[in-house]
């Protein structure tokens, strides 16, 4: 009885441990389901997986901020293999707005240089058409041409041809930019010489056509008048769209937003579109390239600093609310921060000291290797001469040959100066293969590296934004005026141009007489001996 009655309490136990353990195995295969449907729901995002790598060259321009090894070079291993390369709802929204912008900005463009060909068109044939219609229309009723009726043929004639090459120099230009709004006094000329030339055609209709005037001199001399009044207004085209920018006006200061480079220029009686056309053209010639590299130093030290702190709850996870945790937390972690900055000085003075340390070894390794590297390409320059001209590198060779000789060291001085997405290995090659044609010193081929040249010394694919938008709270069109500010954005950074006027100069004259500086030196006659 005490065995059956143990038994049944053994089975008892084990069937509660049994039907526990199915019930565990059930909700662990719930949670494996559960689990399994997030994945597959996760499966769905948008995801690019990159190899657990070292970054090469190229990546590293991209990122930019990550620290990396000198030594790249002998140490980067590249992992090749397929991988999946998909688009966002974002992405496909912004390259179908871009598509739309491009489409939108040639349309423009080509429907502007339409009309100007049809309004150009216009002008040219309308004097010929004046002199051609009277022959056409009644031959028998025109009076003979003489002597002066045919010297106004030759007038209008080299007229029409100054005419065409002044229109062609002055509006058929290739664009520079699109600019965002109308070209107010191109617009203006436009239309005055549309009027003007409807209103010729409305006299001619009225008082020639209608009358079928006989006096054919007379007409001739009427298409002269077109062509002079035609002429006049090319000469205040001048005026507005060339001459009258030309005198300085105003002082513009251009500041880009990232690392504080700034510009001053003088402009003329510009609107405010075309200012920033002018700004963007000193822009590429004048401002350095613009390096984000360089921009990573503060961040990578302030998250650095902040990566230290930590913070934690006393009271335990279930006294406060996940908003008052948050903000206490922040709070501490400014409250340490500040504590901290008494002594970031020293940190930031002995990195900079350690970097520009760095950056002097390396130069100086660098200066070496080129010297050596062209040092071998004069002795094989003098070996070239005595061999048969079959036998003789030619420049894209000879710089093939000695770049490994400089290559080592060149790269790890654009590492540690954060350029090294600025030259790539190809058009390093074609300025070494520039300098061995024209003869060129080792120090004018490290010139470009050396130091940050302008942002149009460098490929197009580093520096060119395909669209700057312009910020003003005045309209583009209005001109310039003392204070106003705006704005040129890119992708990465933006110019902030602010403008003050010019100060009107007042200069007075003052009269010196010549004889004012005569003087005389009067001597005693007794004199010490």
């Amino acid at each position: 009885m005490d065995t059956e009655s143990t038994y049944s309490g053994y089975s008892y136990y084990s069937g509660r441990s049994r039907g526990s353990h199915r019930h565990g195995e059930r909700s662990r295969d719930r949670d494996r389901h559960k689990s399994r449907n997030k994945d597959s729901r996760s499966e769905k995002s948008v995801t690019i997986n990159t190899p657990p790598a070292e970054p090469l060259l190229g990546d590293s321009s991209v990122r930019g901020e990550q620290v990396q090894d000198d030594n790249w070079g002998e140490t980067t291993t590249a992992v090749t293999g397929t991988s999946e390369h998909s688009l966002s709802q974002e992405d496909i929204v912004r390259i179908t707005k871009d598509l739309e912008d491009s489409v939108g900005l040639d349309c423009r463009r080509y429907f502007t240089l339409t009309l100007a060909v049809i309004l150009g068109l216009l002008v040219f044939l309308t004097p010929l058409a004046f002199l051609v219609l009277p022959y056409i229309l009644w031959p028998e009723k025109l009076q003979t041409c003489g002597t002066a009726c045919e010297g106004l043929f030759i007038s209008v004639a080299f007229k029409l041809l100054i005419l065409l090459l002044a229109v062609w120099a002055l509006f058929f230009r290739s664009p520079r930019a699109g600019l965002p709004r109308v070209f107010v006094f191109r617009a203006l000329l436009a239309v005055l010489v549309l009027l003007f030339v409807m209103s010729y055609w409305l006299f001619y209709g009225v008082r020639i056509l209608d009358t079928q005037d006989e006096n054919y001199q007379g007409i001739v001399q009427y298409a002269v008048s077109l062509v002079d009044a035609l002429l006049f207004i090319h000469y205040l085209a001048i005026v507005l769209l060339e001459l009258r920018q030309l005198q300085p006006c105003f002082s513009v200061s251009v500041m880009r937003s990232t690392d504080g480079e700034k510009r001053h220029y003088n402009l003329g009686q510009l609107s405010i579109q075309r200012a920033a056309l002018a700004i963007l053209e000193h822009y590429y010639c004048d401002f350095p390239v613009h390096n984000p590299a360089l921009l990573s130093a503060s961040k990578s030290r302030a998250a650095k600093h902040l990566a230290g702190l930590k913070v934690y709850n006393v009271d335990g996870p279930g006294n406060n609310a996940a908003a008052g945790m948050a903000h206490s937390q922040s709070r501490a972690m400014i409250a340490a921060a500040a504590r901290r900055r008494d002594t970031s000085h020293n940190e930031l003075y002995y990195e900079e000291a350690e970097h520009e340390r760095r950056v002097r070894k390396r130069k100086a390794r660098l200066v070496v290797a080129v010297e050596e590297a062209f040092t071998h390409i004069k002795r094989m320059q003098e070996e070239d001469q005595k061999k048969t001209p079959g036998d003789v590198m030619d420049p894209r060779e000879a710089a093939q040959a000695i770049f490994p000789s400089m290559a080592r060291a060149l790269q790890k001085y654009l590492r540690t100066t954060k350029q090294q997405h600025c030259h790539s290995m190809e058009s390093i090659q074609q300025h070494l293969a520039f300098c061995i044609t024209n003869n060129m010193t080792p120090k004018a081929f490290l010139e470009s590296y050396l130091s940050a040249g302008p942002t149009l010394q460098y490929s197009r694919n580093h520096w060119l934004a395909r669209q700057w938008t312009l910020i003003s709270e005045a309209s583009v069109t209005s001109g310039l005026s003392d204070g106003s500010i705006f704005q040129l954005k890119c992708v990465d950074f933006s110019l902030v141009v602010t403008t003050k006027k010019i100060p009107y100069i007042q200069m007075s004259e003052e009269y010196i007489d010549p004889k004012s500086h005569k003087f005389v030196l009067r001597l005693q006659s007794e004199t010490s001996v």
